[in-house]
């Protein structure tokens, strides 16, 4: 109804109130499979990033920048620009509450919990193409083709890209200052994180990235960061173990040409040497660098605008420290990336060995028992039993009806404290009880018989007092020799047996 700044105040705290128990009562639910999970976790995202953006709004509201939330305050004291009038200013909030109700007057309360409630069988829509098998594995088949396409060794097969992909450190670093490379790099650590979003939406990823950099900035400043060392540059250019062959163990040209015009091609480009050319010409420019430093050799030989070709003779400029570095620190967040995703790996390598030795029957039969399975599960989240009054589950795992719920008085709880307090709903529950296991064994730690005498009886102190009565009653109606056995002396008197000894004892007898 009100649109003032105290009142949005107000219903924001409630809103931060409602989810913060939404969360709670969403993360007590233990998700049945993964695919509950899922949906569970990226619920509680969307309510946590609802939760951070009612806070931001309270934070500017409290900060009160333009003094609106002030001047609202001292409005509601009743502080105006004639003076301090406080009925005033109740009244006219009166008024405008009168006015509201007049202009609506079948306005009706709304019950927000129940919009809330409905948050909790929500399913959020996540994205996963069929190979990823909504989060269970990873698809890579498009990375794994721009890899092959970086020609930086022999084309690999798909199982043997999943064992590299994770270890980009294992690439020579003369091979990743080119365009493709970087691309590459990119696109694996933009689908990887893609990929974490979607299966781990609590894990706040910023938070994670924040410490990589972190760590990666002192490893960087102490020259610590694996396979990008300085010591491996000497004078400003790459040094000869940069080179993709060891020219040490080459003594003449013709030794240098028995290695082909591919590696040749590969290491001049590698110097910044023109790769083109003969194979004679190749290897005569490559075997100048074997005992002439680079920045002394004629400019002839370098690639226009290469390094070495340079005034500065080859120096890397700040650019290329910095292209450096980025490409550096893309690779320690795909490492990190890597460890948190390691369990998933391992799950696709396993996945792919697999069907690689599956023959095209075998794979029909396990994709047709997948697709059933997923029905299944299908079919058992839409049937989801709906019991408001949570009556008592049938023979066929449904409710029992309702008039029969009432027939029976199943609604109707009967308390035994013998039985430990134990309820019993209903009473033919209540009634077969007495003969069970539960009744019995109470009654014996009690040292009373199990009889009809006890039935209806559930009170301790009742079986007691009753017991009690009972052993008193069978006490009076029981035969006693001393005073009921008969004695007869000499002369015919009858005495019981009590009198007849106590005389006997005496002498009278």
């Amino acid at each position: 109804m009100s649109s003032t700044l105290l009142e949005v105040t107000r219903a924001s705290h409630e809103e931060v109130e409602r989810l913060e128990r939404l969360i709670v009562k969403d993360l007590q639910n233990e998700p049945a499979n993964n695919k509950d999970r899922l949906f569970q976790s990226h619920r509680v995202r969307n309510m946590i990033d609802n939760i951070i953006t009612t806070t931001e709004k309270l934070v500017e509201v409290y900060e009160d920048k333009d003094n609106a939330r002030r001047d609202e305050i001292a409005a509601l004291g009743g502080q105006t620009a004639m003076g301090t009038n406080v009925f005033s200013a109740f009244y006219d909030r009166l008024k405008e509450i009168r006015e509201y109700h007049r202009r609506h007057p079948a306005a009706r309360v709304v019950d927000a919990n129940e919009d809330y409630e409905a948050m909790l069988k929500e399913e959020p829509v996540i994205e996963f193409t069929g190979e990823e098998a909504f989060g269970k594995y990873l698809d890579m088949h498009e990375l794994y083709n721009q890899y092959n396409n970086l020609k930086f060794e022999k084309p690999i097969e798909y199982s043997a890209y999943l064992d590299i992909f994770s270890q980009p450190n294992i690439v020579p670093r003369k091979l990743k200052f080119s365009r493709q490379y970087r691309e590459y790099m990119e696109n694996l650590l933009e689908y990887l994180v893609y990929f974490f979003q979607r299966t781990e939406p609590l894990q706040d990823l910023d938070r994670i990235f924040s410490k990589v950099t972190t760590e990666f900035e002192e490893q960087w400043e102490n020259d610590a960061v694996q396979g990008w060392e300085k010591t491996s540059q000497e004078n400003g250019h790459l040094s000869a173990d940069h080179t993709v062959i060891d020219l040490d163990f080459y003594s003449t040209v013709e030794e240098l040409k028995e290695v082909g015009p591919e590696k040749l091609k590969e290491a001049l480009a590698a110097l910044g040497l023109k790769s083109g050319g003969t194979v004679q010409q190749r290897a005569e420019r490559l075997f100048l660098t074997k005992d002439t430093p680079l920045e002394k050799l004629d400019k002839k030989h370098f690639v226009k605008g290469s390094r070495g070709s340079e005034p500065n003779g080859g120096a890397a400029t700040s650019k290329e420290v910095d292209n450096s570095k980025e490409i550096a620190l893309m690779e320690a967040k795909i490492n990190k990336l890597c460890d948190l995703l390691d369990e998933t790996i391992v799950r696709t390598k396993e996945n792919v060995v697999k069907k690689q030795a599956l023959t095209y029957d075998e794979m029909e039969a396990e994709r047709e028992e997948e697709e059933t399975q997923a029905d299944t599960e299908s079919d058992d989240d839409e049937q989801q039993i709906y019991n408001p009054l949570k009556l008592p589950m049938g023979w066929d795992g449904k409710p029992i009806p309702y008039w029969l719920y009432k027939l029976h008085g199943l609604g109707q709880e009967f308390k035994c404290e013998i039985c430990g307090n134990y309820s019993y709903w209903g009473r033919r529950a209540f009634e077969r009880h007495f003969k069970e296991w539960r009744h019995q064994h109470g009654m014996r730690c009690l040292g009373i018989p199990n009889t009809k005498n006890f039935n209806e009886i559930t009170s301790i102190k009742e079986a007691q007092e009753l017991w009690k009565g009972i052993q008193e009653r069978q006490g009076v109606n029981k035969w006693r020799p001393d005073l009921e056995e008969e004695y007869e002396d000499k002369e015919g008197n009858i005495y019981n047996r009590k009198t007849y000894t106590d005389l006997q004892r005496q002498g009278l007898i």
